[in-house]
């Protein structure tokens, strides 16, 4: 912004003296500094000449502290200097004349703010698991050039982060992620083993909205992709039909000045897209597209009050809607396997959080979600299933479920001489319903081709009886967590966490504890380890399944060798006794305990490096066992009932990674890069509680790569600035090496009624597809326009501190490099721009005429045009 502005005046300043005679222009230099004398980088500097219609030069402080003014007319001007966490300054007058002037421009810290860190130790800070130091901070310029659409920012995110991720609005999980222009802080922690976190990962993802306290602000945005721009799947027989309309709207302003602001959000999808269907048909190769329609609305309000000069009171209410239709058709499955779905969630969310005292601070959060999804299935007619070749008759799926659940947060933080402890706890409860009835009309299940031009099913299975059903379930956990700063470059932590649900038995604790250690006195390298002990909750959803297939809600009819189409017509045919879904006695709550290692390095140029390895081992892990599967002369063990799926507790899993993560922002020049790579190996005993082993009786032939396990990822995002600071170009890389798939013969040679055996030696996901590449590109062009902008930073603000560590601004934020109260900004976006073909469905059944091949693709070259006015 700087060079476009003074390249902009130097050439008006020229046009005007053209023909006569030379003026000798004045240059302005202010340097911003804080009541320590520090130099304030960020600072927003306006410069304004007093005449007559004149419009004000705006210009952020660089790394010096200092906005250099060029090529002014000598004259009278005003000056206003801002920055988040100070009171804003204004110099009503001052005269310059020809030549250099210097003025520097003291800011104070802000009347609101109760507590603000001005300087501070450098390795005190590396060492303090709660600063920033911990966390890479995107601010609202790196914000400002994330994608538009809340569900594209959602994935570049978790890109971002890498797998396993976290990510909370608010301290909320789930929900949809608030505009953009609603967001004041993105920020990417790494403080994994503290006590209050119920997940293991290596990075949690925590959005901060921010209020409008001082003025009203909003835009609109839409986008639009039309297959006219795009590219064919590879997969596809000729160019299918594809469509995304997006429309939003976003609003915020004060309805109390300076105690209470709302912020409103709307943005609605109207889209349809094809899936591609390749399959082996009895009459040959066939290939198709079918167009899929997906629906979307999402609306949300949020009131922010400050009751006192600490403490925020906050509402948010979302309902987020969805239809998608041609479910289940696409890859092996023909157009009649379709179904279409409806979902709803409505969210309330209600949060009170700052400083009780100097020492104290507490953040405590309540949330009720109500969610409903109901089905139809176009066709209800048994289901016919060519292993790898192909699938036909009616997906079977009718009814819904539904879910009223609630979530209850509190986190306590004190602060003691060079003790932070908190504490806090977390209990989530909920009813869940569901009449969702599925394969009600049966399934009939063929090795192959050859086999299904005889008529000679392996096996039909179908579900009887009523599925209706409703369950309740609860999750407790309780923490206490100490950091302890031994020296002022070394912090010690040490917590414990326990954790209870129902239908598991006995309360679990799990210790936790790290360090952090600043060695140099420049604070630039911090060494960090930790390790915790984790516990899983078992899912709701899941044990609802089990119970509706328990043998007293619904159970599993199977037929070995049944006739076809009329099951009970084969000569051969074998029908069992009613099977059954069961949880084992001694069923226990998954643990995982997980390790790690890393060094961050601040390079120079602010450009911070952080290597991080991680070890992770899982044990009680739920998996599928069929424990009356028969020997090996064929008798089960109870020969009153079919297949008994026993869900236990006796899976292990490993986890081992070295993470590379770079980061560069410069928030001046609207430049920002961050990359990521992971050499990584995922190992386990089960893709999930309900797939069945091959080998029940032998959990070591189980093991194998997990579903998951890409050995390589890399991701990069990066946003330069073009030509100045109006066009700018993005760009978004990931790299996946190949995950794995299961290689079987297609055949139930164990005769346990599963076709799910494996060839001879042959372990489980052992095969391994192709590596993804993906390429995606956004140019955008940016304007302002129209009178000066309303003040921004410049409206109180609440500053918190949480248990004497990191310093959270909870008021009004800059938005972004805006002078101009409106602004528009134009862009085009391209993802795989390559148009690389990212083949999916790999074939793992030797039987079929595709074994060891792709059958699909992800999407191909796709164009997105869309514009964005801010007001």
């Amino acid at each position: 912004m700087k060079t476009i502005v003074s390249a902009f005046i130097v050439c008006v300043c020229a046009a005007s003296a053209f023909g006569q005679p030379p003026r000798a222009d004045a240059t302005l230099r202010i340097t911003v500094v804080d009541p320590s004398g520090a130099v304030i980088v960020g600072a927003r500097v306006a410069v304004t000449p007093l005449a007559p219609g004149a419009s004000a030069i705006a210009l952020d402080t660089g790394g010096r502290g200092d906005a250099t003014f060029a090529a002014l007319e000598p004259g009278r001007y005003a000056i206003r200097v801002e920055a988040p966490g100070f009171e804003p300054h204004d110099t009503r007058e001052i005269r310059l004349r020809s030549g250099d002037a210097r003025r520097e421009v003291k800011l104070q810290i802000a009347k609101l703010a109760e507590s603000v860190e001005v300087t501070r130790d450098p390795r005190e800070r590396s060492a303090d698991p709660r600063s920033d130091a911990f966390a890479t901070v995107l601010g609202q310029a790196e914000i400002n050039e994330l994608p538009d659409d809340p569900d594209e920012m959602e994935r570049v995110l978790k890109d971002m982060a890498g797998p396993g991720a976290v990510m909370r609005v608010n301290g909320f999980r789930g929900g949809k992620l608030p505009p953009k222009d609603q967001i004041a802080q993105i920020r990417f922690h790494r403080n994994m083993f503290a006590a209050d976190a119920h997940e293991p990962g290596m990075i949690s993802v925590d959005i901060v909205t921010k209020p409008g306290l001082e003025s009203w602000r909003g835009s609109t945005n839409l986008a639009l992709r039309d297959d006219a721009l795009n590219a064919r799947n590879a997969f596809a027989p000729t160019k299918g039909e594809e469509r995304n309309e997006r429309v939003g709207l976003s609003l915020s302003g004060p309805l109390w000045a300076k105690h209470t602001s709302v912020s409103l959000s709307a943005d609605g999808v109207d889209a349809f897209d094809t899936k591609t269907i390749v399959a082996a048909l009895p009459s040959g190769y066939f290939a198709d597209s079918i167009r899929k329609p997906n629906n979307t609305l999402n609306v949300s309000a949020r009131v922010e009050h400050a009751l006192t000069k600490s403490q925020q009171l906050r509402f948010e209410f979302q309902r987020n809607h969805n239809f998608v239709d041609n479910l289940g058709v696409g890859d092996f499955d023909l157009a009649d396997r379709a179904y279409r779905q409806t979902r709803n969630e409505s969210l309330f969310r209600a949060s009170l959080a700052g400083s009780v005292r100097k020492s104290l601070f507490n953040d405590f959060r309540f949330q009720f979600r109500a969610q409903d999804a109901a089905a139809t299935a176009l066709s209800e007619a048994p289901a016919v299933l060519v292993l790898n070749a192909f699938n036909t008759g009616g997906a079977q799926i009718d009814g819904g479920r539904a879910s009223r659940d609630v979530q209850i947060a509190d986190d306590l933080d004190i602060a003691v001489g060079k003790h932070a402890f908190r504490a806090g706890f977390q209990l989530d409860g909920g009813r869940y319903r569901s009449d969702e009835r599925r394969n009600t009309g049966g399934t009939f299940t063929f090795a192959d081709l050859s086999a299904f031009g005889a008529g000679r099913p392996t096996t039909f299975t179908r579900n009887v009886g009523d599925p209706s059903l409703a369950i309740s379930q609860v999750e407790a956990g309780v923490y206490v967590q100490d950091d302890y700063r031994a020296r002022k470059e070394l912090t010690l932590s040490a917590g414990v966490r326990g954790e209870a649900q129902s239908h598991i038995s006995g309360f679990h604790l799990g210790p936790r504890g790290g360090m952090a250690w600043s060695p140099f006195k420049s604070g630039k390298t911090t060494v960090r380890a930790g390790s915790g002990l984790f516990f899983d909750w078992f899912d709701a959803v899941n044990y609802q399944q089990t119970i509706q297939l328990d043998g007293t809600h619904q159970q599993i009819e199977t037929i070995v060798q049944p006739g076809y189409p009329d099951a009970l017509a084969g000569a051969r045919a074998i029908v069992l006794p009613n099977g059954r879904v069961q949880f084992a006695p001694d069923l226990g709550q998954p643990r995982l305990f997980e390790s790690m290692v890393g060094v961050e390095q601040i390079l120079p140029g602010s450009m911070r490096l952080n290597t991080m390895f991680i070890h992770r081992r899982g044990s009680s892990q739920l998996r599928g066992v069929n424990v009356n599967a028969p020997n090996a002369a064929g008798v089960r063990p109870d020969p009153s009932a079919g297949t008994i799926t026993d869900i236990r507790s006796t899976a292990t899993s490993s986890f081992d990674a070295l993470s590379v993560n770079v980061n560069y922002m410069n928030p001046q020049r609207r430049l920002f890069v961050a990359a990521n790579y992971m050499l990584a190996r995922s190992t386990n005993e089960s893709d999930s509680p309900f797939s069945l082993a091959a080998d029940a009786g032998n959990v070591a032939a189980e093991r194998g790569p997990a579903l998951m396990d890409a050995r390589h990822r890399f991701m990069s995002f990066a946003n330069i600035p073009l030509f100045g600071r109006r066009l700018s170009f993005g760009t978004s890389v990931r790299v996946q090496s190949a995950l794995p798939y299961n290689i079987t013969t297609g055949r139930d040679d164990n005769n346990d009624t599963i076709s799910n055996d494996r060839p001879s030696g042959v372990t489980r996901n052992t095969g391994r597809g192709s590596a993804i590449v993906d390429l995606s590109t956004r140019l955008s062009w940016k304007r302002g326009f129209g009178g000066p902008a309303a003040p921004g930073p410049g409206g109180p603000q609440i500053r918190i501190v949480r248990g004497g560590g990191d310093t959270n601004v909870l008021g009004d934020m800059a938005v972004g490099d805006n002078t101009k109260r409106y602004g528009i900004e134009l862009y085009a976006q391209a993802f795989n721009l390559l148009n690389h073909m990212n083949a999916t469905n790999f074939s793992g059944v030797l039987s079929s005429p595709f074994f060891g091949r792709a059958t699909g693709a992800g999407p191909a070259r796709r164009v997105e045009l869309g514009a964005r006015l801010t007001f």
